[in-house]
């Protein structure tokens, strides 16, 4: 993906936030920190999970009212202080949050306007409403009836819906945290040709971003915070400023490798499906997955590579509990004989963990404790007779607290107050204690900075090391290069490839996620099938 950026000469400060300090009860998320923002701009903030800079754009757009910090905010030369959300908008100010905030039963034009309705007396005028909703959406490029209903879109649509709704209001300052997270290359490079469309019309962009590669190519300036503080402030405009600089700044050192030095111990095969077909559950004449077949072995890492809507999120669950899909057919092997997981509970009684992509909804429930979380799928392990034994359960949890380096003051935390890093951390401590040695890790570091990330793979590479098998699901080529031992290759449903570590590269990779029809029946030095 790549995005043009033009040298640009950056205007007077329409935004400084001065001594920005907020507490919350035993931490202190923002310490003394400072932001300065131009017009023109396109302004980046980085930083690990959990170093503040949500919070940073929650005190600005009045998430969090003023009162409840310290410091000063000016907005165009004035001081601001926004009770909410409502006062940051009428100023100008409009956050998009990571998690959308459209309602997916109304039409688009409906959610444009929520709150903020084309009305006569009292009375919506759906004329103006849908005629003003035609002219937002093709301001973002968005090519859709307004009648349609959010539900029916997707994420990279919804996010263009989004940006709509912040025009609808007269936006001068749009604040995007992790805009892209969820995105393929082609929606996230459409997000940031449009965010540079908006620049060009004076509208200023603050970022939050763990894609490096994105701040490096759209940012005028960066600034980074650790800890709750501010670090630096960088001129992108030269192109002088690396990746690896940014690191620097985020970390407080320098990242030598983004993946640790790992030399595989293979074992004997582990896990096999052979000949997988899956149906869409809405649509059963429609395959998803196409006769797939794979293998991973013990002690060996293996990747799945493949586009968006290739199916590997569907070969995932329907192998795992058969929860999503239908007109299933296929076997799955482990060690050699063939097991039954037509269920959760039977993939997880012969060794099978399948650890999600959406931790938040699926692999989590944020507002029970870490410790709930981490025992809640081997609950059987700590109960006699029915009944929990609470101090064992506790042990439990702060073993894995310690081991995987859960950054949390207590298991008795709710896991929503924790960072996207140590959430994922969790969820891996999760599927650990089930005992499972093999396990499916699906988009495992997405949203997460990159110096969690590195202690995710090192966790990776510590369940090989023990004899588990790992196959790992990611939309980064990079990564799966980094970590993997093999790789196999997705397209439309069916395998195209698998390709040895040492003989792989993102260009064969994308050409063999490219394919229409697999290759032929040849192996790489693994002895594993092409197809």
């Amino acid at each position: 993906m790549v995005v043009e950026k033009p040298v640009r000469e950056l205007g007077d400060v329409i935004l400084e936030m001065d001594g920005i300090t907020k507490e919350f009860p035993g931490v202190k998320a923002l310490d003394d920190v400072t932001l300065t923002v131009r017009r023109g701009s396109i302004h980046a903030i980085c930083g690990e999970n959990g170093a503040g800079k949500s919070t940073l754009m929650k005190v600005l757009s009045g998430v969090y009212p003023v009162g409840s910090y310290q410091g000063r905010i000016l907005f165009e030369g004035k001081t601001c202080g926004f009770h909410s959300i409502r006062d940051s908008e009428e100023r100008g100010i409009v956050i998009i949050h990571q998690e959308l905030a459209l309602s997916p039963f109304l039409s688009i034009a409906e959610n444009i306007f929520l709150g903020n309705e084309r009305a006569r007396h009292g009375v919506i005028d759906w004329g103006e409403t849908t005629t003003d909703a035609v002219g937002l959406l093709q301001e973002v490029g968005l090519d859709l009836n307004p009648q349609t209903k959010v539900s029916e879109l997707g994420v990279g649509q919804q996010q263009l819906v989004e940006i709509a709704k912040a025009l609808s209001k007269d936006v001068k300052l749009l604040i995007l945290d992790e805009p892209t997270a969820a995105l393929n290359d082609d929606d996230s490079a459409n997000l940031l040709r449009l965010i540079q469309r908006l620049q060009d019309r004076g509208i200023v962009s603050i970022m939050i971003s763990h894609k490096l590669s994105e701040i490096q190519e759209i940012a005028d300036t960066t600034t980074i915070i650790r800890d709750g503080r501010t670090i630096e402030t960088l001129d992108m405009r030269d192109g002088s400023v690396t990746q690896e600089r940014i690191i620097q700044g985020m970390v407080g050192r320098s990242l030598d490798s983004r993946f640790p030095e790992h030399t595989p111990t293979v074992g004997e095969e582990l896990f096999r499906i052979e000949d997988w077909t899956v149906h869409h559950p809405a649509d059963p004449d429609r395959v998803v997955v196409d006769s797939a077949s794979l293998m991973v072995r013990r002690g060996e890492i293996v990747g799945l590579a493949g586009l968006m809507g290739a199916g590997r999120t569907e070969l995932a669950m329907s192998v795992f509990g058969r929860t999503w899909g239908t007109g299933i057919s296929g076997q799955v092997f482990k060690d050699g004989k063939p097991v039954d997981t037509h269920t959760v509970s039977q993939a997880i009684s012969h060794g099978i963990a399948y650890a999600t992509e959406d931790r938040k909804r699926y692999g989590l429930n944020l507002i029970q404790t870490v410790k709930e979380n981490i025992t809640s799928a081997g609950l059987a392990k700590l109960a006699r007779m029915g009944v929990i034994e609470v101090n064992a359960e506790t042990g439990v949890a702060e073993g894995f607290r310690r081991d995987l380096n859960i950054k949390t003051p207590t298991v008795e935390v709710p896991v929503g107050k924790l960072s996207g890093g140590n959430q994922q951390k969790v969820v891996l401590a999760k599927w650990i204690y089930t005992d499972a040695d093999m396990i499916i890790l699906d988009e495992p570091t997405r949203g997460i900075d990159v110096g969690a990330k590195y202690e995710i793979y090192t966790i990776i590479d510590r369940l090989a090391d023990s004899g588990k098998g790992v196959l790992m699901i990611s939309s980064e080529l990079p990564e799966l290069l980094g970590v993997c031992d093999r790789i196999y290759t997705l397209a439309s449903g069916r395998i195209t490839g698998c390709l040895d570590r040492s003989e792989a590269t993102q260009e064969s990779l994308m050409y063999l996620m490219t394919l229409e029809a697999p290759l032929g029946e040849t192996t790489t030095e693994s002895g594993a099938a092409l197809s």
